[in-house]
C-alpha cells in the first residue's frame, strides 16, 4: 500500500465522520418533530433550528461518495452494486425528508401533519438503513472472487446488523436532543434535554449489546485488538460525557460529546476494516483491498491536490454559515408563518 492509498482511506472515513456528526442531528430533530413537539408551534421551531443547515450537511455524504467513487472505484462498485436497494431506499428517505421541509411550508394546516409524519419517519429510516448498511458490512457479505456480492435477505437483516441500525438511529436522536437543548429556547429545549437524560440509560444497554456482537460476530478484535478496544471505550466514554453533561446542564458539552460519538463509531468500522474495504464471508482470500480496490497513483495526486485547495474553502464556508444562524431559535409569535 502506498502513502496516498492510505491517505484516501482515512480521508472517506473522516468525510463520513463529518457527515454523521453534521448531519446526525437533522435527522435527530427531524425525528423529535414527530416524538418531542407537542403543537404546530413547536414544530415549526424544530424545523427551523435546522433550516438553514441541513442541506449543506448532506453534501458531506455526496463528497464521500464521490471520493469513493474516484480514489477506490472497485470499492464503490462492490458495494454500490451489493447493497442496491437499501441505497434506494436511504435516497427515497433522503428525498422525502427534503421535500417534507417545502410541500409543508406551502400545505393547509390540515396537511401539514402528513408531512410531519413523513418528515419523523424518513428521518428515522435513514440513519436505521445506514446502521444496517455498515454493520452488515463489517460482519461480512458473501463477496465472490469477481467482487460481486450474492447475498440474500438475511445477509442485510440480522440481528448484528438490526441493533446497528437502531443504535445509529438513537444515537442520531440524542445527539439531535442535544442540539435542540443548545439551538431553541422555551419549554422544548428544556423537554429535550429531560429526553436525553432519560434515553442515554437505553442507549447504554444498546451499546454493550452492540459491543458483544461485535466481539463475537466480526475479526475485529482479532484482527486489531487495541484499536476495536479504544474506539469501544471511547464510544462509552463520550456517552457518558453527554449525559453528565445534560444533567450540569452543559448544553455545547452535551452537543460535542453526543458529536464525537459517533466520529468513534465511524472511526471503530474502519479501523476494524483496515487494510480491507469489504470483508468477504466466502473467504478471506476474496476480501477487497485498500491496494487492489483504488485507483492509480496519478488520480489520487491529482485528487490530494484539488482537496488540499477547496477543503479550507469549504470549511470556512461552513463555519461561516453556522456563526450567521447561531441564534437560538424561539417558538413562532401567533400569525406568523409556519414553515
Amino acid at each position: 500500500m502506498s502513502f496516498l492509498q492510505i491517505l484516501w482511506f482515512i480521508l472517506i472515513g473522516v468525510l463520513f465522520a463529518g457527515f454523521f456528526f453534521l448531519d446526525g442531528f437533522d435527522y435527530g430533530v427531524g425525528m423529535a418533530v414527530g416524538t418531542l413537539a407537542h403543537n404546530e408551534g413547536e414544530r415549526t421551531q424544530l424545523i427551523r433550528s435546522i433550516g438553514p443547515v441541513w442541506d449543506g450537511n448532506e453534501v458531506w455524504l455526496i463528497t464521500a461518495g464521490g471520493a469513493m467513487f474516484a480514489s477506490f472505484p472497485y470499492w464503490y462498485a462492490t458495494l454500490f452494486s451489493g447493497y442496491y436497494l437499501i441505497l434506494l431506499l436511504i435516497l427515497v428517505s433522503l428525498i422525502l425528508r427534503g421535500v417534507s421541509f417545502e410541500f409543508r411550508a406551502k400545505s393547509s394546516d390540515s396537511k401539514k401533519p402528513i408531512w410531519d409524519r413523513i418528515m419523523a419517519w424518513s428521518s428515522f429510516f435513514a440513519p436505521f438503513l445506514f446502521g444496517v448498511m455498515f454493520i452488515s458490512m463489517i460482519k461480512g457479505m458473501p463477496i465472490d472472487a469477481a467482487g460481486n456480492i450474492h447475498a440474500h435477505f438475511f445477509d442485510y437483516f440480522n440481528w448484528f446488523s438490526i441493533v446497528g441500525g437502531i443504535a445509529l438511529a438513537l444515537l442520531t436522536y440524542l445527539h439531535g436532543l442535544n442540539y435542540i437543548t443548545l439551538k431553541t429556547k422555551g419549554p422544548i429545549s428544556e423537554r429535550s434535554q429531560n429526553y436525553a437524560q432519560a434515553l442515554y440509560w437505553v442507549l447504554y444497554v444498546g451499546e454493550v449489546v452492540f459491543a458483544l456482537l461485535l466481539l463475537f460476530q466480526t475479526d475485529f478484535l482479532a484482527v486489531h485488538p487495541i484499536a476495536t478496544l479504544v474506539c469501544l471505550v471511547l464510544i462509552v466514554g463520550f456517552s457518558v460525557w453527554a449525559h453528565v453533561s445534560t444533567f450540569k446542564n452543559k448544553q455545547g458539552q452535551a452537543f460535542t460529546a453526543s458529536g464525537l460519538t459517533l466520529i468513534a463509531l465511524v472511526a471503530l468500522i474502519f479501523c476494524g476494516l483496515f487494510p480491507r474495504v469489504m470483508i468477504s464471508s466466502i473467504s478471506s482470500k476474496f476480501d477487497l483491498m485498500i491496494q487492489s480496490a483504488s485507483s492509480s497513483n496519478y488520480t489520487l495526486i491529482v485528487m490530494t491536490i484539488a482537496t488540499v485547495i477547496l477543503v479550507p474553502c469549504v470549511l470556512a464556508y461552513t463555519v461561516w454559515a453556522y456563526w450567521i444562524f447561531r441564534k437560538r431559535i424561539a417558538m413562532p409569535r401567533v400569525g406568523e408563518a409556519n414553515y
